[in-house]
């Protein structure tokens, strides 16, 4: 049951070590966007006014963000490139040394996130890490796949494979791979059920449809839920997820993604180390063919979601709102939507969603990526074969 409060205007998680690296540099000033092109001066929402810029544009199929101790940005494209944005002009560069992709359908150039004690200093520091997952090609097939690769003065050293999922399959389809912190310093990614077999979300030997927990290096976690299960590969943390798209970390420690359903039944879940979350033999969706549901609304011993976005939503990018800028959503979740071009913000009251307001709908396009940035404004990264990078921010009424 849906226990919202819509409002129809026309309108991550940073660890506590990445905010403490990167707070001299950036915080102490707002990012230089004196060059952006503002796209709607004052969008009015049921808390703030807000403003929104175009800070870049002309990327190919972008799926990440992340930003730089010394203000540049990091986003990734689908087809293999990891650009680096300059804020003042808005210009991007292709850094070179990334792997090459299977960029056939969902799959290529994923995600991208810094380690959470990155400095960016000239010297390297030895956790300047970047973390990016992809689709690694293997003949006519492919794996979800996570690399890092050490920033050194502004270029890219040499590539560090940490893990793939043990079976490859045809390209093109759920991919999953977000990744998030979480406190202790592992690193959850998340794996699509990969499209052509559902049920590979329920083998428990197979990494598809799950999330996973691994160290900074790649390892196992001695704590993984299923460590010494012999049924069970250890590196999952959760099951019975169909596609993740959109994954954080909030504040007081909680993991939470919202991933996609068949035609509609998009969920929110709350990860939690050991659940299984359904998919496919509970799902609120309907098969793409019949239109029939799949699978049932609840069963025994598999978590139900806790929130069902209404429609075709088609989620990726998630991220909670902590900035004092932005007042009333303090605490609040802001989820993108790829098919739907929405932005919402999901209000949680002891762990469900007590309401939702629509803050966008078609004003920036697809919406692939949702972050924070270290100005405290939020970033959208929008899917197209001209995606752009958009930030908002609160503005004076």
């Amino acid at each position: 049951m849906h226990y919202t409060s819509r409002s129809h205007h026309t309108s991550r998680w940073l660890p506590p070590a990445v905010l403490a690296g990167i707070s001299g540099l950036v915080l102490a000033s707002t990012i230089n966007t004196a060059n952006a092109e503002v796209v709607q001066e004052s969008l009015e929402t049921a808390h703030l006014n807000l403003s929104i810029e175009r800070i870049a544009d002309g990327f190919e199929h972008p799926w990440a963000v992340a930003f730089l101790p010394d203000g540049r940005y990091l986003v990734s494209e689908r087809s293999g490139q990891l650009k680096l944005v300059d804020p003042e002009s808005g210009e991007s560069s292709t850094l070179e040394g990334m792997p090459a992709v299977s960029a056939r359908g969902q799959g290529g150039l994923l995600d991208v996130v810094l380690h959470p004690d990155f400095e960016g200093g000239n010297g390297g520091g030895d956790n300047d890490w970047i973390y990016f997952t992809w689709s690694k090609p293997e003949g006519n097939k492919s794996r979800s796949a996570l690399s890092r690769v050490k920033w050194q003065d502004g270029e890219l050293g040499e590539v560090e494979h940490l893990f793939e999922q043990g079976r490859a399959s045809g390209p093109g389809r759920h991919y999953g791979s977000r990744l998030a912190w979480l406190p202790d310093g592992t690193l959850l990614m998340s794996i699509g059920d990969r499209g052509s077999e559902p049920l590979r979300a329920q083998a428990s030997d197979d990494h598809a449809g799950s999330t996973l927990r691994l160290t900074a290096t790649g390892d196992v976690p001695d704590d993984n839920p299923f460590v010494g299960d012999d049924t069970t590969l250890d590196e999952i943390y959760s099951m019975g997820n169909r596609n993740i798209q959109g994954m954080t970390v909030l504040s007081n420690g909680e993991a939470w993604a919202s991933e996609h359903g068949p035609r509609t039944g998009d969920e929110l879940n709350h990860i939690e180390a050991g659940n299984n979350y359904g998919w496919p033999e509970v799902s609120r969706g309907n098969d793409y063919a019949t239109n029939e549901p799949i699978g049932e609304n609840s069963l025994p011993g598999m978590i139900d979601p806790v929130y069902v976005f209404e429609g075709r939503f088609a989620p990726a990018g998630l991220v909670e709102v902590t900035s004092d800028a932005f007042g009333e959503w303090q605490g609040n979740l802001l989820a993108g939507g790829l098919g739907s071009e929405k932005l919402l913000r999901l209000r949680l009251e002891e762990g469900r969603v007590a309401e939702e307001e629509l803050i966008l709908q078609g004003e920036v396009g697809r919406i692939r990526d949702v972050r924070q940035g270290p100005d405290d404004a939020i970033y959208l990264l929008t899917d197209d074969p001209q995606g752009g990078l958009y930030r908002l921010a609160p503005t004076t009424p």
